[in-house]
């Protein structure tokens, strides 16, 4: 079975928790708690093949932004979570730069769409603009009601999987992620050896 490490960044209070937590738990998140980092698991079957997704929720405050290189670093794929397009274009290039490449396995994804015209941030014709910009796709997805939120993790895991397939035709070293058995430490391990002797107080 094959492994893809998924990360969700965004700023604060854009709903990545309730889209994660939406997509992996069928439940949705009403009220708003901030996040400093969640990792959750789930099987899926995309096109008959069964795929284990290790999902990283990230922080999206500012002061945790210290944490974000090490996230990328990790992750295999990006769910870009957005309320406005500065942000997107610092977390873009952010995870072009930790990962050296032109271009990398990320969906865009204006989240709350089920939310009334005068309450969204961004309307979805500047949100198609900006994923042509970037050369990725685009869903408007909404935690409250479903919708999307499994198509745009599907969405992902598929160009993930041509990636990494590009990849290992190109160079005979290894896949982008390694197995459950592979004894590598998890993320939650990694960021605790990082914070130790650290404390984050959220307020």
């Amino acid at each position: 079975m094959a492994m893809y490490k998924i990360v969700v960044l965004g700023e604060g209070g854009v709903g990545k928790s309730a889209l994660t937590i939406q997509f992996t738990q069928n439940y949705f998140v009403k009220e708003y708690d901030p996040t400093i980092e969640n990792s959750y698991r789930k099987q899926v079957t995309i096109s008959d093949e069964v795929h284990m997704l290790d999902i990283l929720d990230t922080a999206g405050q500012e002061e945790y932004s210290v944490m974000r290189d090490q996230y990328i670093r990790s992750g295999g794929g990006f769910i870009c979570c957005y309320s406005s397009f500065e942000a997107m274009h610092d977390y873009r290039e952010q995870i072009l730069r930790v990962k050296d490449s032109d271009t990398y396995p990320m969906i865009l994804v204006g989240n709350k769409c089920d939310l009334p015209d005068d309450l969204r941030r961004v309307n979805t014709s500047d949100g198609k603009e900006l994923a042509k910009k970037f050369n990725c796709h685009f869903f408007e997805t909404s935690a409250k009601t479903r919708l999307n939120v499994e198509e745009c993790f599907e969405q992902l895991v598929k160009e993930m999987k041509s990636w990494r397939e590009k990849k290992n035709n190109n160079t005979s070293s290894g896949g982008m992620a390694a197995s459950p058995s592979s004894g590598k430490k998890s993320w939650g391990q990694k960021l605790n050896k990082m914070m130790e002797g650290k404390s984050c107080v959220l307020q």
